[in-house]
């Protein structure tokens, strides 16, 4: 097994490994992107695994995390990445365990393996404490629009044509698809404003780190052809922008924002049955709704699904830090319990918010 202390040189096996892996969150792009936001000196640790023939099987995307007794490891990309994991084929996944089990025993750290895809059936593999379980709702894309609007339910048929009908009659609408690089800042910098518009502060996607993370992977996936990026302009000024990824026949719904003036319009189920119906159009086999169990997901007929964050630990003392994982994890955002462990971490050179 490889270890890498310099992300560039493993572009060309990684990049051949993501698309096997087939989600945007395991190309080179986002891993590289991220470092250069989140990483420093001695942090990475990422493997290579390899078959008997020496091909590259799997990359462990690993750096280092705490200081002291709290060291562990976890996956490049924590934080804005919806899933996470090794980036392999499905036949190799058995194979990249065992090396992250190796990689682990030559740390002599703990592991957070974060937001792993439950159908992957990666917790089975890993034997580890699951800690945290969080929804991530997949809607299967078939057939054509009007074939996926007769499966839904009436009220929803007619509530999003009649939305649709209404902010036609608002003004001149139009659905822009992001394609010069030229006008990519200004768009994407409207996805932030308009999301700081309806949430504000509350949101960790509104940081300058993540802002600039954000910049420089849109770019690269707009240059390879992964990028999907809508404004819904109204009299010509964005009103609603939605922002994704499209890969493996997949479109993935990572972000979006609108302008809370127009709520009442229903400019946001708007904007996402525009996404749903231009995936179909294009031939693309699933809608990723990404992490939340919010309502209007079901309510496009998505199916549950799951991500969950694995500990993985030997000894009294790696157990005490899974567990104080699981609890700081399991504790509700802005509660006393997650604000103090969030202090306490952070001494310890812990990131709990990404």
């Amino acid at each position: 097994m490889d270890v890498a202390d310099d992300l560039s040189a493993l572009r060309s096996d990684w990049e051949r490994l993501a698309a096997a892996a087939g989600t945007p969150f395991a190309t080179w792009a986002w891993a590289d992107a991220w470092w250069r936001q989140w990483g420093g000196p001695g942090r990475l640790a990422v493997r290579t695994c390899r078959h008997a023939d020496g091909s590259p099987a799997a990359i462990l995307p690993l750096c280092r995390a705490g200081r002291g007794p709290l060291r562990a490891l976890r996956f490049i990309g924590h934080g804005p990445g919806d899933e996470l994991g090794p980036v392999c084929g499905s036949a190799d996944r058995p194979l990249a365990v065992r090396a992250l089990s190796r990689a682990l025993g030559a740390e002599r750290c703990v592991m957070l393996a974060e937001r792993l895809p439950e159908e992957d059936g990666w917790a089975a593999l890993l034997d580890g404490v699951v800690i945290a379980r969080e929804p991530s709702p997949v809607l299967a894309l078939h057939g054509d629009w009007d074939d996926y609007l007769a499966a839904r339910s009436r009220n929803f048929r007619q509530n999003l044509r009649r939305r649709e009908r209404a902010l036609g009659r608002t003004g001149a609408v139009r659905f822009r698809l992001t394609e010069d690089a030229a006008r990519l800042a200004r768009d994407l910098d409207a996805v932030f404003e308009l999301h700081a518009a309806r949430f504000g502060a509350r949101s960790s996607f509104l940081g300058a780190r993540t802002r600039a993370f954000h910049h420089d992977l849109a770019a690269r996936a707009l240059a390879d052809g992964w990028l999907r990026l809508w404004t819904l302009e109204l009299e010509g000024r964005p009103a609603a922008a939605w922002y994704g990824f499209r890969t493996s026949g997949r479109e993935w719904y990572y972000q979006a924002g609108w302008d809370p003036a127009r709520a009442r319009d229903g400019i946001g189920l708007v904007m996402l049955g525009h996404t749903v119906r231009e995936a179909m159009r294009d031939g693309m086999r699933e809608y990723r709704f990404l992490r939340g169990g919010e309502a209007y997901k079901a309510r496009f007929g998505a199916r549950e699904a799951q991500l969950v964050t694995v500990g993985l630990a030997s000894g009294p003392a790696g157990r005490a830090l899974v567990a104080g994982a699981r609890a700081i994890l399991a504790a509700a955002p802005g509660s006393v319990p997650r604000r103090v462990a969030r202090r306490v971490a952070a001494r310890a050179g812990w990131d709990w918010a990404t």
